[in-house]
């Protein structure tokens, strides 16, 4: 199997681990800078779309926080200019994907996205089946960010064999941008899922960066997304929290540094209850989740973050940007919030009320711990996609 993703993301580092844990040969092109996953056969890079000039957070030399208006609109910018630039180095590398190909001869191809991945990977001849993943903005956000990604979104979608996403809501977009009625299509979420053996069985005490007190623990992992989340709608609801309930604690991984985060942190004066913290390790969020009581996330456009789904199996109570994806695991009022992402009133009272109704949250919690094991199990959800991606193999 030879993957065509970013190699530095978890969510392909969970697919590529599923699939060498069980046997299969996995190759990988990663279209980012990265080291070579262990247990892939080979690894090369093709940064197309300008992959050689991913950065980490933006930091400042001296230590200083930037103003954050420059940083959100470059940051759009930035996103903008790739949707037009980065198409036209698709043919270079699109010949060197061709090569690659010939050579490894793999039995199937799956790019893990559309943009670019997936646009990457409509050079794979036709007698080699090609599986596309979407998750998050795919369809909602990139598709329509320039006419030529509507272009090669259709073009994707129709040379795709199998779609496989995180959410219903992409199967009917796909439809939509042109994939083939007819066609296999399977919903799991974007990783695959979680492992929900190795959570039962983690101890949940890694060390954190510094000691959480004892209030209410409202943790926010998903770091920027320009385009997708509302952070700095989040950040604004905070005080409005602090007002009601001045106990509460608001703790924010990977936003260190982060200049906006930071920036908003200080003007806003909720420093006291705001833990702007670096990239954590699988184990520490996990001990970080045990430790929160709700999770937050301002989506504008999304899919099934695994984020969600992990805190969902460690009893946190979800506060969620009300759109398509997240009605499809939240129910308003029953399993978690929904509310508006674009609204500071609307994110502050969703958890305000939620902090003040424990009988809700426990009996949140028992239901989302019921959902996450019938619909989230890795194990379970793999063995369907390698079922229906062996199938596709067979019929080629």
């Amino acid at each position: 199997m030879l993957f065509v993703a970013d190699g530095r993301s978890p969510t392909a580092l969970s697919w590529m681990r599923f699939w060498i844990e069980t046997g299969h040969e996995v190759h990988l092109i990663s279209t980012f800078p990265c080291r070579q996953p262990a247990g892939t056969i080979s690894f090369h890079v093709l940064p197309v779309a300008f992959g050689r000039m991913a950065g980490g957070q933006e930091k400042s030399g001296t230590g200083a926080v930037r103003r954050p208006g420059l940083v959100a609109n470059l940051r759009g910018y930035l996103r903008q200019l790739r949707y037009y630039l980065g198409p036209l180095s698709l043919p270079f590398y699109q010949a060197q994907f061709r090569r690659l190909v010939a050579e490894i001869q793999p039995d199937l191809i799956h790019a893990l996205r559309i943009p670019f991945e997936g646009m990457l990977a409509t050079a794979t001849p036709l007698e080699v089946p090609l599986v596309v993943s979407t998750w998050g903005n795919d369809l909602t956000l990139h598709a329509g960010g320039s006419f030529i990604m509507a272009k090669l979104t259709r073009r994707t979608l129709c040379r795709a064999d199998v779609l496989i996403s995180d959410t219903q809501r992409d199967i009917r977009l796909g439809y939509e941008w042109g994939f083939i009625p007819g066609k296999t299509t399977i919903v799991v979420p974007g990783s695959g899922g979680i492992r929900l053996d190795e959570i039962n069985a983690g101890s949940g005490f890694e060390k954190l960066p510094e000691e959480l007190p004892d209030g209410p623990i409202i943790v926010n992992p998903r770091g920027q997304r320009p385009g997708s989340l509302r952070q700095d709608i989040f950040f604004h609801a905070i005080p409005m929290v602090v007002d009601e309930i001045p106990e509460a604690v608001f703790v924010c991984p990977s936003l260190q540094g982060d200049a906006e985060s930071e920036h908003l942190v200080e003007v806003l004066g909720i420093r006291e209850n705001t833990k702007l913290w670096p990239h954590l390790s699988q184990e520490q969020l996990w001990s970080l989740f045990k430790r929160s009581q709700l999770f937050v996330s301002p989506s504008l456009h999304d899919g099934t973050p695994n984020s969600l789904l992990e805190t969902m199996a460690f009893g946190c109570f979800p506060v969620v940007g009300n759109i398509e994806s997240m009605r499809e695991w939240i129910q308003s009022g029953v399993n978690g919030y929904l509310m508006d992402a674009a609204d500071a009133r609307s994110i502050a009272d969703a958890i305000i009320q939620a902090i003040n109704q424990p009988a809700l949250r426990k009996k949140a919690a028992k239901y989302n711990a019921a959902l996450i094991a019938e619909r989230a199990d890795l194990t379970t959800n793999m063995k369907r996609v390698e079922k229906l991606l062996l199938s596709a193999i067979l019929r080629t």
